[in-house]
């Protein structure tokens, strides 16, 4: 009898074992480490932008985005020539980092040198250098997540220049964003 309990006891536990191994190894398409986005908006108005984050948990991801425009018509009125931000994402939705965020970024940017000048009621437009700077800022947004891994986001941000604002006409910088991507 004692020997009958041990059999089916060690039969249980290895049934239980293989249970437990089987549950783990199937993967949640929300819980993937990696996103990397398309920001649309910036597309459509000349420039391109790209953004990675790697999710370190459900509640917080660490990311970095690339902006360049390419359009360099004179007519459209961007002053950027490139930034590259780093961000840290706390999440306060139910899925694996998704919902709605708050980030902590920095901005290193190079901006044109045009500044506007008023001497005597005219405005003369005076082309210096190009400034690069380093901007600290915060942003809010929102991310979804569909069950095929693809990923939408919306995001604003506002950082402040803090050595060479006075060398161009900005002393800030922005963030906007409408992505679309893919978890991996």
């Amino acid at each position: 009898m004692k020997y009958s309990l041990l059999i089916v006891l060690m039969l249980l536990s290895f049934f239980t074992i293989q249970a437990q191994d089987t549950r783990s190894s199937i993967a949640n398409p929300y819980e993937k480490q990696n996103d990397i986005k398309l920001n649309v908006l910036r597309a459509v108005s000349g420039a391109f932008e790209i953004s990675y984050d790697r999710n370190l948990n459900k509640k917080s991801s660490l990311g970095g985005s690339v902006f360049v425009p390419f359009n360099q018509d004179p007519s459209k009125d961007i002053d950027v020539n490139y930034f590259i931000t780093s961000y840290y994402r706390w999440y306060f939705g139910k899925k694996y980092a998704s919902g709605f965020f708050i980030e902590g970024f920095g901005t290193l940017s190079s901006i044109d040198g045009k500044q506007l000048t008023n001497t005597n009621g005219d405005f003369i437009q005076d082309e210096g250098s190009d400034s690069i700077d380093f901007a600290p800022g915060i942003g809010f947004g929102s991310k979804w997540v569909t069950k095929s891994a693809f990923v939408f986001e919306g995001n604003i941000g506002l950082g402040r220049l803090l050595f060479n604002a006075k060398e161009t006409d900005h002393d800030s910088v922005y963030r906007l964003g409408l992505s679309i991507g893919y978890r991996f």
